[in-house]
């Protein structure tokens, strides 16, 4: 257990406990930083210009929001690495 994390348990074994972790949010304190900086970045350069000059629709805005949720994802994933938990023999 990590002293940063306090009692939350953050330890896993299969890739669906992993996945509720994320889900209920046991990594949002650092994936959230992530995801803000990174996915403004990436909203900026690939979809800015679209909104800028008014054109934007909702798929503009579903990209924006993939580009904010990958970062998440993939921070969450890279915080739980260190957590998991393997079975002796693998």
């Amino acid at each position: 257990m990590s002293a940063q994390r306090g009692a939350r348990d953050l330890s896993w074994t299969t890739g669906w406990q992993a996945t509720r972790l994320i889900v209920i949010g046991a990594t949002a304190h650092v994936a959230l930083k992530v995801a803000l900086v990174v996915g403004t970045i990436l909203s900026a350069a690939n979809q800015g210009s679209t909104v800028l000059n008014g054109s934007a629709t909702w798929a503009t805005g579903v990209r924006i929001l993939v580009n904010y949720l990958v970062p998440y994802v993939v921070s969450s994933v890279g915080y739980l690495a260190s957590f998991r938990i393997r079975p002796p023999g693998r």
